[in-house]
């Protein structure tokens, strides 16, 4: 007879069982962990921390806006009788304000036609388009570990190589205009270049020597815009001939709308900016200059060559900045004024793009919006356009302290993980 099988008493798991509910514990456990580090890395990633500076600054300009407003004012001066009139000024104002802000720099509802409603985007673009192009030449710099901060000087240089040429030679319509964005190109490499030279030889720091040409520029070319090399002979004051009509980007949709072929160029540099950082063998350089120069020079790559080199690029960016605006933007003849602090804007964008060329470009379509509806808001809201620089401001504050956004919307610390269940 065969023995009887042994009775598992009621209530006890066999152990198969256990071993099966185990490993699907185990199982569940780890595919939490690994979408909680996911969340971890999105929320500590670079271009959410870029976001959310955005919405803070916004957020701290609202408050401004509100505190600046005469008729929350006052509404605060009655506020214990009528508490509701306080909201209804404070969300009147802030409401107000960004709505034109909306309407002047990406759609205007009010308008009768599409096609004039659509126009404050391509505003935006026009004014995003040389910013795009100088934030490029400042985030390469970057990523070499070089603060270019003379966008300026080298704006001002490729806007006298352009403007040049494009008034005082005579070319066919097509090549007039390669011509012309190409001197530019030369002229800002040029004088970015100087700053590569002195660096590579010298080892003088980069920011002394890009502030001080920003200065020599300036006055260089104000000189010259008094003398028969650059000045209009038709006009009392420094200022350039009006651009060939050979030399000048058409406009791409046509007369109804400012936007020109700029900022497809500008679109192109982008793609090679993004080619050259991260594709090519010089971009692999260039990170690892940035990274550690002492151990890429011992890795063999001649480290002061490329500071030139870098320099010259990030000049020519600048110098197509300075093209877009002679030939495309102010076609009428420019002073030594030409850069309207767009070097120095390049800073603000190539920061916040995080130094890359597809982050740079949003960036700059950004701060392109803030400059078409600053002036829109300023009109219609009687709201200085001086907040919209103190949130660019703010924005440049939130990017460079990512520890105080992080505090502020609760993010994770970045490297931190969770912590792995083991069944």
């Amino acid at each position: 007879m065969s023995e009887p099988t042994p009775q598992k008493p009621k209530g006890q798991k066999s152990e198969e069982a256990a071993l099966t509910e185990g490993a699907e514990s185990s199982e569940n456990s780890q595919d939490t962990a690994r979408w909680t580090n996911a969340f971890r890395e999105i929320a500590s990633g670079n271009a959410l921390l870029s976001l959310l500076a955005v919405v803070l600054a916004i957020l701290i300009g609202g408050v401004l806006i509100a505190l600046t407003d005469s008729d929350v004012q006052d509404a605060a001066g009655y506020f214990f009788a009528r508490p509701g009139d306080l909201f209804a000024a404070i969300g009147s104002a802030v409401g107000g304000a960004y709505l034109a802000l909306f309407q002047g720099s990406i759609y205007d509802y009010r308008r009768d036609d599409f096609v004039s409603a659509i126009k404050p985007l391509t505003q935006t673009l026009v004014f995003a388009t040389p910013l795009i192009a100088a934030g490029l030449g400042v985030a390469i710099a970057f990523r070499v570990g070089l603060f270019n901060i003379g966008g300026r000087g080298q704006i001002i240089v490729g806007a006298a190589f352009a403007g040049y040429a494009s008034f005082a030679w005579d070319l066919p319509i097509v090549l007039h205009v390669i011509v012309a964005v190409t001197m530019g190109i030369i002229g800002g490499a040029l004088w970015g270049a100087i700053a590569g030279v002195l660096k590579a030889r010298t080892g003088a720091h980069e920011v002394i020597v890009t502030i001080m040409l920003n200065y020599v520029a300036y006055y260089l070319i104000s000189f010259l815009l008094r003398t028969d090399l650059l000045k209009n002979p038709g006009s009392s004051n420094p200022k350039t001939p009006p651009a060939a009509d050979t030399a000048v980007l058409p406009p791409i949709f046509g007369d109804a709308f400012k936007l020109h072929w700029g900022f497809i160029v500008v679109i192109a540099a982008t793609v090679l900016a993004w080619w050259l950082v991260d594709r090519s063998s010089l971009g692999f350089k260039f990170r690892a200059v940035g990274l550690n120069p002492h151990a890429a020079r011992v890795a063999g790559i001649k480290v002061e060559r490329l500071y030139v080199y870098v320099m010259l690029i990030a000049g020519g960016y600048a110098g197509l900045a300075a093209s877009t605006e002679v030939l495309g933007t102010t076609t009428s003849g420019f002073t030594s004024g030409v850069d309207a602090g767009i070097g120095f804007d390049a800073i603000t964008v190539a920061l916040l793009g995080r130094s890359t060329p597809w982050g740079t470009f949003a960036a700059g379509v950004l701060f392109g919006a803030f400059k078409a509806g600053g002036f829109t808001m300023q009109a219609s809201q009687s709201i200085p356009i001086d907040i919209v620089l103190v949130v660019q401001s703010l924005i440049v504050l939130f990017i460079a302290a990512p520890p105080l956004v992080r505090a502020v919307f609760r993010l994770p610390q970045p490297g931190a993980r969770a912590k792995k269940v083991v069944g």
